[in-house]
């Protein structure tokens, strides 16, 4: 008999299922992966170099951070070549992240080693002259009885202080001779730059930057256009205003009635902010005045209150302190027996928690608003920390620059009220219009420029505005748009546009004048948010954790999507806009257009 455990045991055993194998993985993925982890140690050993080399400018520092753009031109080169190879890619966050590998660079590098070499080697050099850059002028002596030579800051303070017509041109003039020995080596870097975009598959470097906002070149192009022709009419009547002004106070011989401006009498070297005008062209002297500078002076404010200062707005939209270690590796002063560049900057150094501020601080309203532009920054590089280093970065280059100015629009004289450095926190209709023209006289003032640095760039760059015509093009787009003219003939030994920082440093311009169209945006959408209904101009969104969301929520996505997405969650749509400016400057505007009836405006 057999038993039920017999038959049992009879049974053939059953076999195991065996799993399918794992789907092999993306080659796509694997790549951009492999280059994010990659990016991010050369970009640490990058910024480490570049902040020794412009907080303690030396001939060993200058070369290390020369050999350090070089290693990162060169794994540039060799990993957009290798990424040409994934032409269809299905998953989205890889196809953005490789499109994001071939626009982020500015300064695109070629595929010859020597010739990378040698575009590191003088784009560094540039940027070092420009630090170490002096005036001395004619007849001054120090106390050793050497030559009194003044730096940057030092001749801005002339431009800005005095109203001696002739004091300002030789300060003016002195400066810009600075730039004529970089003309050479700017030619010679506008040919390698555009050979590196044609060895990554653009015309030419102009072709390249236009193409990093998710549109075409010729669409981006007219994008800028068309922004700059809504804010046009605001600038025209600033314009008009202010050399009514200034040709009553140094006589129509040196300023025309019915002309451009002359360069040196704007009260900044390059006329693009003409905030040192103001007590000039104050519309209401007797107003009550309200100066935060007087306040910060008296107050005995220095580089760690105003720092914290601007940190702590941040901190009241829910956004947390900085790290630790902000507070240590930061440069807030000029370190003392050291050439450093004081030019403000924000760093992320692509470690979590390092981030850092280099900034030659002075107690002043100027440095105060500086701050909270910079700290804007560094609290975008701290949202999007956990993003893959292809993705941490603004949405497009305007934006990152917008996020600082957008709080500073919320400065407001009952935020500075608050702050202890302002009297009141109502003002008049008279003192609303100064108020309006201190800022105007800062942020539209600018916008032309903002907008012709780069126009100049892409013309130099794709060949309409040849090597020997550089000077020539610089000043002609500076008189279409700006209404601005340089204060002596300048012929081309010269090379005034290699005067302003960000041409011989190859920052691209074009982020701030999106920047100055965005923040007023950003800011119209986060006052609504807020619950706001009064003028625009009188919102702030301190202390508002709502506002603070909304905005943090943008942050978070660095360049993870389109520049339109992240607009969207922003302010709730997907084009720019900068009908926002002109609301916010509407009592100006009614004021200004009265003023100037009678007068010929424009150039």
């Amino acid at each position: 008999m057999i038993t039920i455990l017999a038959l049992m045991s009879c049974k053939k055993p059953v076999e195991p299922a065996v799993a399918p194998p794992p789907p092999p993985p993306d080659p796509a993925k694997v790549f951009v992966d492999g280059v994010n982890r990659r990016y991010d140690e050369l970009y640490k050993e990058n910024a480490e170099a570049h902040w020794l080399h412009e907080t303690d400018i030396t001939d060993a520092h200058e070369a290390a951070a020369a050999a350090s753009d070089e290693v990162m031109m060169a794994f540039t080169s060799e990993t957009v070549a290798k990424a040409a190879a994934f032409t269809a890619v299905a998953d989205p966050v890889v196809a953005r992240q490789l499109h994001l590998l071939k626009v982020q660079t500015t300064l695109p590098p070629p595929n010859d080693p020597a010739l990378r070499t040698e575009l590191a080697k003088i784009t560094t050099s540039m940027s070092g002259a420009y630090g170490k850059g002096t005036w001395c002028p004619p007849g001054k002596k120090a106390a050793d009885g050497s030559p009194a030579c003044l730096h940057l800051g030092e001749i801005e303070e002339i431009l800005a202080e005095s109203r001696k017509e002739a004091d300002l041109r030789a300060a003016w003039t002195g400066w810009h001779q600075v730039a004529v020995p970089l003309r050479a080596d700017y030619t010679r870097f506008v040919e390698l730059s555009n050979q590196g975009a044609t060895d990554l598959g653009y015309a030419n470097t102009a072709d390249l930057w236009k193409s990093g906002y998710d549109m075409s070149p010729a669409e981006f192009e007219a994008e800028v256009d068309r922004l700059w022709a809504q804010v046009e009419p605001l600038y025209d009547q600033l314009h008009c205003y202010t050399r009514a002004r200034l040709a009553k106070k140094y006589g129509s011989k040196v300023v025309p009635k019915a002309g451009p401006i002359p360069a040196h009498l704007t009260g900044n070297m390059w006329a693009q902010d003409w905030a040192y005008l103001a007590k000039d062209l104050v519309p209401f002297p007797k107003a009550v005045s309200n100066d935060p500078t007087v306040a910060l002076v008296e107050q005995k404010w220095d580089d760690q209150k105003m720092t914290k200062t601007a940190e702590n707005f941040f901190v009241s939209l829910g956004m947390g302190p900085l790290p630790e270690s902000f507070w240590t590796k930061s440069m807030f002063v000029k370190p003392e027996g050291k050439e450093a560049v004081c030019h403000a900057s924000a760093w992320d150094f692509a470690v979590p928690g390092d981030l850092r501020l280099k900034m030659c601080i002075e107690p002043n309203y100027d440095n105060l608003v500086t701050l909270h532009h910079e700290l804007g920054h560094l609290y975008y590089d701290k949202a999007y920390q956990s993003q893959p280093y292809l993705f941490r970065a603004g949405a497009n280059d305007g934006f990152h620059e917008a996020i600082g100015d957008t709080i500073a629009l919320s400065m407001t004289p009952t935020y500075l009220n608050g702050l202890g450095l302002v009297p009141t926190t109502t003002a008049s209709r008279e003192a609303v219009i100064n108020e309006q023209m201190n800022v105007a006289l800062g942020k539209i003032a600018f916008l032309p420029f903002g907008l012709l640095v780069d126009k100049w760039r892409w013309q130099v760059f794709d060949g309409r505005i040849p090597a020997d015509k550089y000077n020539e093009g610089w000043w002609k787009l500076r008189q279409e748009l700006q209404g601005i003219a340089p204060p002596s003939p300048r012929d081309e030994t010269f090379f005034d546009a290699g005067a302003k920082y960000h041409v011989p440093a190859n920052t691209p311009y074009m982020r701030y004048f999106l920047a100055h169209i965005l923040q007023f945006q950003f800011h119209r959408s986060l006052c609504a948010e807020a619950g706001w209904t009064g003028p625009l101009n009188e919102c702030s969104i301190y202390d508002n954790k709502a506002a603070g969301a909304k905005f943090q929520a943008m942050l978070a996505m660095g360049a993870s999507q389109p520049w339109p997405d992240a607009l969207e969650a922003a302010t709730g749509q997907r084009t720019m806009d900068a009908s926002a400016v002109v609301e916010y400057f509407d009592p100006l505007m009614g004021w200004l257009t009265e003023q100037n009836k009678g007068q010929t405006c424009g150039w």
